[in-house]
């Protein structure tokens, strides 16, 4: 699972765009928690720390413990508003969570085995329908990743979230369908190739 991130956090004193703007020429983040039946709080973060939470790329399916007035906090990242042009973090929101607490990630879709896919290895393409999966998982058991073996997948084979072997723990959110997360396509020259044989047969 992802490696639980520290993050230090002050409490907002003032509310409002004003003071906002305020904490952010000083290089802070406004931020709330909430969740967890209790009172949401205000707080803010270090820019600088959060920019670099956020570069580890697992930023949103991590558990990040915000420590604030000496007390550490438990929680999942849910949201975190950029600006359109300089995609400098604006606000941040923080959900407190539980050890035994089910809560739902995205989580990354990586694709193994691709040499033991007689598709791929005649030339077909691995055509990504899903670069992520929505999941529920326990707290302290969200994956880095889930790993989808594409061994055996020839071309016009599609593989579906049924073939799918997730970790202990985790179950897909989205339960009313059997979808596609990716599909061995042929590459363009290969089906030119079949529609001009096809014509000269004709």
């Amino acid at each position: 699972m992802s490696d639980t991130l520290h993050l230090p956090a002050e409490t907002r004193e003032r509310a409002g765009k004003g003071a906002s703007r305020a904490l952010r020429r000083e290089g802070r983040t406004p931020a709330v928690i909430y969740g967890g039946n209790q009172d949401p709080v205000a707080i803010h973060v270090e820019e600088k720390e959060l920019r670099r939470q956020l570069g580890t790329g697992h930023f949103f399916n991590s558990i990040v413990e915000l420590t604030v007035g000496g007390e550490t906090v438990r929680t999942l990242p849910k949201d975190v508003a950029f600006h359109p042009v300089s995609e400098r973090p604006l606000h941040a929101d923080f959900l407190r969570i539980s050890a035994d607490r089910a809560v739902e990630v995205s989580v990354p879709v990586v694709f193994v085995n691709e040499a033991k896919s007689p598709g791929l290895k005649k030339g077909g393409v691995l055509n990504i329908v899903r670069h992520e999966l929505d999941l529920i998982c326990e707290a302290d058991k969200i994956p880095d990743d889930i790993a989808v073996d594409v061994s055996g997948a020839d071309v016009g084979d599609s593989i579906h979230i049924s073939s799918v072997t997730l970790p202990a723990g985790s179950r897909s959110a989205i339960t009313d369908r059997d979808f596609t997360i990716a599909t061995i396509v042929a590459p363009s020259a290969l089906k030119s190739a079949e529609g001009d044989n096809e014509t000269s047969a004709a």
